[in-house]
């Protein structure tokens, strides 16, 4: 399984779910009286299953350092998403959020979650071949999909699985006639720009970013002298995004396409 850092986990999960929760609907969170959200992390979704629930919602996941993070927010236990340390029919809903893109067998997941799961198991999956970026930098939405499409060639899961092999995975398990509804969390850059905005744009003009990516990039079929090139790009473009940032010009949202799946096991 691929893991993640806190601050990577809190950056890429902040203010999903501030806009809206109706892509939750299908979850239907008030009936239930337990929840178990697997490969919980810092606790972002956890948080918000347990202010659309009165019932008791617990995390799971294999980073202690994470769970000392997600703890803050529900009661955390450490266990893997392939074995959970649960009884059978433990819980009224199981749930994750993109977690299954991450592991290399998703259905062995699934069929866990069936398992500890008496009514519900719900899974929010991104298809991250899907991601688009606007930007008033003109050179920066081609650049992020080339970076990204060679990202992507290099990781070993399946980053797009998004709706139909989040379905495929719930088949598998043996759960039949999942549904599935989309849910895009966009997320802007715009005047006044955050701390994290600012630091964010610095690291496009160093390649810093990029450079973090170097071992999954050339682990795909991007060469060294393709990935220098990029690179050299990238840092410029860096540059544009850092000066329209000083005249406060600059814009960019980007959009992630999130697919909320839902299973019965009763």
């Amino acid at each position: 399984m691929r893991e993640f850092s806190a601050d990577y986990l809190s950056d890429t999960r902040e203010g999903m779910w501030d806009d809206s929760r109706e892509a939750l609907d299908p979850i239907e969170l008030d009936r239930w009286d337990s929840v178990l959200d697997v490969g919980c992390g810092t606790g972002e979704l956890s948080a918000v299953l347990a202010e659309e629930t009165d019932g008791e919602v617990v995390g799971v996941d294999a980073d202690p350092s994470l769970l000392g993070l997600a703890r803050e927010r529900v009661p955390t236990v450490a266990g893997d998403a392939t074995r959970l340390p649960f009884a059978d029919d433990s819980f009224d809903l199981v749930v994750c959020q993109a977690l299954l893109i991450n592991l290399p067998d998703p259905a062995a997941a699934v069929r866990e979650f069936a398992r500890v799961a008496r009514h519900r198991v719900a899974a929010i999956e991104p298809d991250n071949g899907a991601v688009t970026v606007e930007s008033s930098v003109d050179a920066e939405s081609e650049l992020a999909g080339r970076a990204r499409r060679a990202y992507l060639d290099g990781v070993d899961t399946d980053v797009t699985l998004g709706a139909a092999g989040t379905r495929e995975a719930f088949e598998e398990a043996g759960i039949d006639d999942p549904t599935t509804r989309r849910y895009d969390h966009v997320r802007v850059v715009e005047p006044p720009y955050s701390e994290r905005d600012v630091d964010d744009a610095k690291r496009k003009a160093t390649g810093d970013g990029l450079a973090d990516d170097l071992p999954t990039m050339l682990a795909g079929d991007l060469t060294e002298a393709e990935y220098d090139d990029l690179r050299g790009r990238w840092r410029e473009m860096g540059r544009e995004v850092v000066g329209q940032m000083a005249d406060g010009d600059y814009r960019r949202r980007e959009t992630v396409p999130f697919f909320v799946t839902v299973g019965s096991v009763e």
